[in-house]
């Protein structure tokens, strides 16, 4: 297990309870330098315009979300087009990285720090990236499914305020 990721899983949901954390930690460690690789590819696709690497590991039933007002959505052909054309990115970085196994699945989820463009208008910023990645039944590959994208909220009341729902701490009080 890579150093940190306990501390990174907490960074996230605060103290876990004694019941989950082996569970958590477990799965985390499995799958956190694979996936997180594959996420580095693409993300490495994406910055050097190349559609060929980005199809390699995005599925073709891929779904790109934007947590928009109203929502906006891009299947893959669309996003690969607009990846390489009129969405740019220049370069990213992810904050504290969260990876979980569910059943033949992978979840990631990340701050995204993204420099792009979008028609050469500037849409950079802090994002918030929730992936799902699935592996290919013939290829046995990892391929992104999907993303949801979102800006960051940054009311710094929201983290206390959903710790304070979480059950297994009630407990403890």
């Amino acid at each position: 297990m890579r150093a940190g990721n306990g501390a990174r899983l907490q960074a996230l949901t605060g103290p876990l309870p004694k019941r989950l954390t082996p569970l958590l930690i477990c799965a985390m460690a499995d799958l956190t330098p694979e996936i997180e690789t594959q996420e580095n590819r693409w993300m490495r696709a994406w910055v050097q315009r190349d559609a060929r690497a980005l199809k390699s590991v995005t599925a073709s039933e891929f779904i790109l979300l934007a947590g928009s007002k109203p929502p906006a959505i891009l299947d893959q052909k669309s996003f690969v087009d607009a990846a390489t054309t009129r969405w740019l990115c220049t370069s990213f970085r992810f904050g504290d990285i969260y990876v979980r196994k569910v059943g033949a699945n992978a979840l990631f989820a990340s701050q995204l720090d993204l420099k792009s463009t979008l028609d050469g208008v500037d849409f950079s910023g802090t994002f918030w990236v929730t992936d799902l990645w699935r592996k290919g039944r013939f290829r046995r590959g990892w391929r992104m499914a999907q993303r949801v994208i979102s800006r960051v909220d940054d009311d710094p009341k929201l983290p206390a305020a959903i710790r304070s729902l979480q059950l297994w701490k009630s407990s403890a009080r």
